[in-house]
């Protein structure tokens, strides 16, 4: 992950955890619907690794919010 992008990976992560949050789920619960590890999950929502686009849409899906929604600044 470059540097320059931390606040985009950032921002991902927390409107992950947000949507996640929302509908009351754990990581595990999140996880087990998009088919990645919970590990994984956590160095999304951390911002500590990058994501590919498939594992955006499978996060996406899972949450059942449209991809885009994942990328919006929250302020």
């Amino acid at each position: 992950m470059k540097l320059i992008y931390e606040s985009y990976y950032r921002n991902l992560g927390q409107n992950i955890a947000f949507y996640r949050k929302r509908r009351g789920w754990t990581q595990l619960n999140l996880c087990e619907l998009a088919e990645i590890s919970r590990n994984h999950l956590s160095h999304i929502e951390n911002a500590d690794c990058a994501v590919s686009l498939d594992v955006i849409f499978a996060i996406a899906d899972a949450l059942g919010v449209e991809p885009y929604k994942l990328f919006q600044n929250k302020e």
